[in-house]
């Protein structure tokens, strides 16, 4: 598989994996399987230790798929002060352009959904739009800035908290307030960066200059509600896409509210694929 870097807005640079022929879809995804205690712990929380291969497997038959771990990236390399909307938008074209792709599809999950909303504003170069996990319009910006913050937080003032073992725990029975966080004073804060640069941002407003195909989906159960600890804040990203629904396909979204599913297990690789790929496959017919 050919192997390519991409220089980023910092400096850094990032592996990016390209698979298949077709148009080009942008997957912000691990295409390499996690493996040992990592995706032991992965697997206890519901998460697919082969999500991204998965992604990329699902659809490299079609299309020129670049696959680039950029949440690994940001983790592994933090960017405190520098991860914002325009620098994310930055590394992404970066990575387009060091795959050699001029337009590209974009399929992302959570924050990495509202960083192709951002693509797209600021940019021509996408033929498609696909946000999963985060609603395009009424997104809960304050919200994750709200719960950055007390991340950040207890990333400075570090306190022990238990950690799950044997069988991972369902949605349900998470208590919020004594999760483990797990990260750095640095990995929180660039995220800290990211929200704090985003509250003058009205997603409604932007609807008019997207052109594009677009897609969104969440599972109807995505409603987190962080405990006291957290500021007692309550994250929606179905109710947008349910409660604003009329809305959203008047500006050209469609929309999949997947029944039960929770945010982890709508961006399982069996849930995302049955949605994704036949709206790629419409979209992409358009620019044929």
């Amino acid at each position: 598989m050919p192997m390519h870097r991409a220089r980023l807005h910092d400096g850094a640079s990032i592996e990016v994996e390209v698979r298949g022929a077709g148009p080009a879809v942008l997957l912000p995804v691990n295409p390499r399987p996690v493996e040992g205690p990592q995706a032991d712990a992965m697997r206890e929380w519901g998460v697919d230790p082969a999500l991204g291969r998965g992604l990329v497997d699902g659809l490299a038959d079609a299309y020129r798929v670049v696959a680039f771990d950029y949440e690994g990236h940001v983790f592994a390399t933090p960017k405190p002060h520098t991860l914002t909307p325009a620098n994310v938008v930055r590394d992404m074209l970066a990575v387009a352009d060091a795959a050699g792709v001029d337009r590209f599809a974009w399929y992302g999950y959570s924050w990495l959904a509202l960083s192709g909303l951002q693509i797209a504003i600021r940019t021509d170069r996408l033929w498609a739009l696909a946000m999963g996990g985060f609603p395009p319009i009424g997104g809960p910006y304050a919200e994750m800035l709200q719960v950055t913050l007390a991340t950040h937080r207890m990333a400075t003032e570090p306190r022990p908290v238990p950690t799950p073992s044997g069988a991972g725990p369902s949605p349900d029975e998470i208590d919020w307030s004594t999760v483990d966080t797990g990260v750095s004073e640095l990995q929180a804060r660039q995220f800290v960066t990211l929200y704090e640069a985003l509250q003058g941002f009205d997603d409604a407003a932007v609807q008019p200059r997207l052109r594009c195909p677009r897609l969104c989906f969440a599972g109807s159960a995505d409603e987190i509600e962080y405990g006291e600890r957290w500021g007692g804040v309550h994250v929606s990203m179905a109710g947008p896409l349910a409660g604003r629904r009329a809305e959203l396909e008047a500006h050209g979204w469609q929309v999949h509210v997947l029944p039960g599913l929770d945010h982890t297990s709508a961006m399982q690789v069996t849930n995302v694929l049955p949605v994704l790929r036949p709206w790629l496959a419409a979209a992409a017919e358009l620019i044929c």
